[in-house]
């Protein structure tokens, strides 16, 4: 019943922020033992997993983006946002959020997907 949906600003100029929000519904994003995380796809390229927020409110981030990436959550829209700071043109994909549920192998759950354009 978890279902996921991810909506952003669509186009973004370098060094800006992309900001970009999950919507949740079947379950609470503070539900024990749930994971919410954010995958990106670049033209033409494979996945790249940027992190990930849980229950307690606790992240984790790739490191070759940890220092410009923030995730939190907006406990009374029930919704999980990304915030990638200082973006370039190489930051372009369709960007998931995804979902661990518990006893379920990890984000197992995926949103369909928003793209966001890097561009001046």
């Amino acid at each position: 019943q978890v279902q996921l949906q991810e909506s952003g600003p669509g186009l973004v100029k370098p060094s800006q922020t992309l900001s970009l929000t999950c919507t949740v519904s079947g379950v609470s994003v503070t539900a024990t033992w749930y994971l919410w995380g954010w995958i990106r796809q670049p033209p033409g390229k494979g996945l790249e997993w940027i992190g990930h927020i849980a229950h307690g409110g606790n992240t984790n981030y790739n490191p070759s983006l940890e220092s410009r990436t923030s995730i939190s959550r907006d406990t009374s829209k029930n919704q999980v946002t990304l915030q990638l700071s200082s973006v370039t043109p190489e930051a372009t994909a369709v960007y998931y959020c995804a979902s661990s549920t518990p006893n379920y192998s990890y984000l197992t759950i995926w949103g369909q997907g928003t793209l966001a354009t890097i561009s001046s």
